[in-house]
């Protein structure tokens, strides 16, 4: 029997706060951004999440459970697309957003 396939997302909202992170200095990767998050996408199976107008436009319906705008609107994504969220953040569950981590 042949396992079944979920795809896997990493929304363009984290590459936005990773590069962020680099540029002000609290995260190091082993390559440049360019290089690395193309590779890893591509090593393991993961397709890159694009925002649109509809993702951004979904943080205004949001109750102000969490502040960090980039989990804001990665929120919007996983209600809009009825996505699983990976993440230690509980604060997801109050959104009615699936989390598993």
């Amino acid at each position: 029997m042949q396992a079944i396939k979920n795809p896997c997302f990493l929304s363009v909202a984290s590459c936005w706060e990773m590069a962020i992170k680099i540029g002000i200095g609290k995260l190091r990767l082993p390559a440049v951004i360019e290089k690395f998050v193309p590779d890893q996408l591509a090593a393991n199976g993961i397709e890159l999440l694009p925002i649109n107008f509809l993702d951004a436009a979904g943080v205004a319906n949001l109750d102000r459970h969490h502040g960090d705008p980039f989990d804001r609107l990665i929120i919007s994504q996983a209600l809009r697309n009825d996505l699983v969220i990976a993440s230690a953040d509980r604060v997801f569950a109050k959104y009615g957003v699936k989390r598993v981590w």
